[in-house]
């Protein structure tokens, strides 16, 4: 744990700060309807076109089910879309390596996992996926998927703010605006800084690399009489894969999406070419969600609470990367008794070009918003060092969180610790002048519990049947912990692998890939309906105005309330699970034991 990268954190969270306020202010102008911004005299007439072509009447308010069912709507219309591109690949332009068409499942799978904002990907990018797919079926949900998160928070932020009204904004609207006025600009931008770092941005077919040393590899095969066999192979040249990758990585980041061009990801050279690059895309991944706090403030009129709740979050996020990297940089105790320095930490699994400080940071970065991006392999983490993104992603992924999501599951937490606050002093919860009613109460813990019962209900099925097993690439916890952290992925709409387990086999097996896409949207729209639920109800109540009596929601009592609220649900929910995974390999890792 070096000056220089203290240094970095320091850097890091105060950039971060620095920019929340002038993005809460642009996120406050694109979310109004009638907001003006300085890109309206190009994108005006645009915005005014695509609502003529959608039948849309910009001026028309939604009530909470109205709005639900037009992003159920566009949702669903969206994984039909992407299914019929994955399906047909090989039969659609742009697909220089004439890759094939993806198999029912993966395609159920992949359309389903950017359709929710999950990315998760049971593949290899650059062997699987053709450029048109990357392009149009992934890309253009990497950013409405984004923007349906971004509508969604400031649907439950207006219903904070409004009183004795049902309507809570346009969903068309919203994600038109939040398309057109925010991710499209900033991703243009991004991506040329990305190009200037050495991304590349091209369609050319791959090349060819003759190696200067050739390797020889055993490969195992099965004869026709079914039994295994292994044979020599010699290796004399490598396939570079090319391909339009700097236009998503940027939207992969802003959008908090994740999905990597490149099976690498981020580790990858082509998707991480520079620490700086390395840097900057860290920082993207935070950035729209530190400033919707700010948006939260703004509107409901009171700025300490939006300032109290990212602090919550920040606090949160810094006790996260402080245990990983301090578990990272003492590696492995087995390492050590073999005579390995401990101060060299634990680099497997890490990319040298970033070292411990970059990839543990990078993990919780990654998993405290719903992104998924990694430039290291969580699965090579030593024990505390993996439990830490497998936690953030169980607290329901709050801390920042994705663009959107992370600021509606924070006020969901917001109700609930203004209803403990309640209970403590004997009053009727208050929250912005607004009574915190049984409704407010179970919609809020609706949507926790849904998460929950997926994440646990999926990794007890998984570690008992035999499709489950059969996916893994190690025995005892760190197994278990496989599991629970692709299901724990999957629902939190994150996307990041431990990278241990098989989720496409190559016998066909569809289990993991449906269970997996069945669990995203669970996570996604089971967690949002009772959301926007909620914003309805809170929109309908007439406001009161604060008395002596009333629980403030800023300041340092209320952010010590908010994260023991957040604390107490994630361990309560998850802890016997953590204890079998993660926390058990801990203490065998101590006493010497391999598994």
């Amino acid at each position: 744990m070096h000056a220089k990268d203290w240094l970095q954190l320091a850097l890091f969270i105060g950039i971060l700060t620095a920019i929340t306020k002038p993005l809460g202010i642009y996120l406050t102008k694109v979310l109004d309807p009638d907001g003006k911004t300085w890109l309206d005299p190009v994108l005006r007439p645009l915005e005014k076109l695509t609502y003529r072509l959608m039948g849309v009447k910009s001026g028309e308010q939604h009530d909470w089910k109205g709005y639900t069912l037009a992003m159920l709507l566009f949702s669903l219309v969206g994984v039909a879309f992407t299914y019929a591109i994955l399906r047909l690949q090989h039969l659609l332009p742009l697909n220089p390596q004439g890759l094939p068409a993806l198999s029912p499942a993966l395609a159920f799978n992949t359309a389903v996992s950017f359709t929710t904002n999950t990315n998760w990907q049971s593949y290899g990018g650059e062997t699987t996926m053709s450029y048109l797919s990357q392009m149009v079926g992934l890309t253009f949900h990497n950013f409405v998927s984004a923007a349906t998160g971004i509508g969604i928070a400031a649907a439950l932020v207006r219903g904070i703010a409004r009183h004795t009204t049902t309507s809570l904004g346009n969903f068309w609207v919203d994600l038109v605006r939040s398309t057109y006025y925010l991710l499209l600009p900033i991703c243009v931008a991004f991506a040329v800084f990305l190009v200037s770092q050495g991304m590349i941005q091209n369609f050319n077919a791959y090349d060819t690399a003759h190696l200067v040393e050739p390797q020889t590899v055993q490969v195992e095969s099965t004869n026709a009489a079914g039994e295994k066999t292994t044979e020599s192979t010699t290796l004399d040249t490598q396939t570079i894969a090319q391909g339009p990758m700097a236009s998503q990585v940027a939207i992969k980041m802003l959008g908090t999406n994740g999905g990597g061009f490149a099976n690498a990801n981020a580790a990858h050279p082509f998707e991480n070419p520079t620490p700086l690059s390395n840097f900057i895309q860290m920082l993207s991944i935070f950035a729209i969600g530190s400033g919707l706090t700010w948006y939260l403030g703004k509107s409901t009129g009171n700025q300490g609470h939006g300032w109290s709740v990212w602090a919550a979050m920040m606090i949160l996020f810094v006790a996260g990367t402080l245990v990983c990297w301090w578990a990272e940089s003492a590696g492995n105790p087995i390492h050590h008794a073999l005579g390995v320095a401990a101060a060299d930490g634990n680099f497997e699994g890490k990319e040298v070009r970033f070292g411990i400080f970059n990839s543990s940071l990078f993990a919780v970065v990654t998993t405290s918003a719903s992104c998924g991006a990694v430039n290291a392999m969580h699965d090579s983490f030593t024990a505390i060092g993996g439990l830490i993104p497998l936690f953030m992603m169980e607290l329901g992924e709050v801390v920042i969180g994705g663009v959107g999501a992370g600021l509606y599951g924070m006020l969901v937490f917001v109700v609930l610790a203004v209803f403990i606050a309640g209970l403590m002093v004997g009053r009727t919860p208050e929250y912005l002048g607004k009574k915190i009613n049984a409704f407010e109460v179970k919609m809020a813990m609706l949507s926790l519990l849904v998460l929950t019962l997926t994440i646990l209900g999926f990794t007890a099925w998984a570690s008992v049947a035999n499709w489950g097993l059969a996916g893994l690439n190690n025995a005892g916890p760190h197994g278990f912990s496989e599991i629970l952290y692709a299901f724990s992925s999957a629902t939190a709409n994150n996307g990041s692998a431990f990278g241990g387990l098989t989720a496409n086999p190559a016998n066909g097996d569809p289990h993991y890939n449906v269970t997996l896409g069945i669990a995203m949207l669970v996570g996604r729209f089971l967690m949002i309906v009772p959301i926007l639920a909620l914003a309805g109800s809170l929109a309908k109540k007439k406001f009161s105005p604060p008395s002596p009596g009333t629980f403030p929601v800023s300041g340092g009592t209320f952010t010590v309330l908010l994260i023991g609220t957040v604390l107490l649900i994630g361990a309560l929910n998850f802890l016997p699970a953590l204890a079998l995974g993660p926390i058990v390999e801990h203490f065998l890792t101590l006493s010497g034991n391999l598994f």
